[in-house]
């Protein structure tokens, strides 16, 4: 069941939602040839944390990291490991909440590491099309 937020309640969920966003981005900043999932991971705790939020996903049922990452054709939510490397070529998945005065921001990217296929390029450029395509098209109701 859906519950419909309050005014408040809606305004309360920008904030973790501008965190999340913002820490992404760094993130995303930092996939780059070399770096491992774990660094990626290290890099977001640090960064919410200065921004006053709490990474949502660390412990929940367990759950060992903050980020998700999964890398090329892994299903999602993926578990951040020193042994996981980033190469050209490469894809990476990664999933990420901030928790922040009782709400939760929880954004998704998709990166491609250095050098990509054509393939992959022209799916990544395909499926963002039709994410953006379906925000547009929502309405309330």
């Amino acid at each position: 069941m859906i519950q419909l937020k309050t005014p408040q309640e809606i305004q309360g969920m920008r904030t973790p939602a501008k965190i999340d966003a913002e820490v992404l981005s760094i993130v995303r900043q930092n996939c780059v040839e070399g770096v491992t999932t774990y660094d990626l991971d290290r890099i977001a705790v640090e960064e919410t944390l200065k921004r006053g939020g709490n990474p949502t996903f660390k412990g929940y049922r367990g759950f060992p990291a903050s980020l998700c990452t999964s890398i090329n054709q892994e299903v999602v939510h993926g578990i951040p490991s020193k042994k996981r490397v980033l190469k050209s070529g490469d894809v990476i998945g990664i999933d990420f909440g901030v928790t922040y005065n009782g709400f939760i921001g929880d954004h998704a990217i998709t990166v491609p590491i250095g050098e990509v296929s054509e393939e992959l390029e022209q799916l990544l450029k395909v499926t963002e099309e039709a994410l953006l395509n379906g925000i547009e098209a929502a309405r309330p109701g």
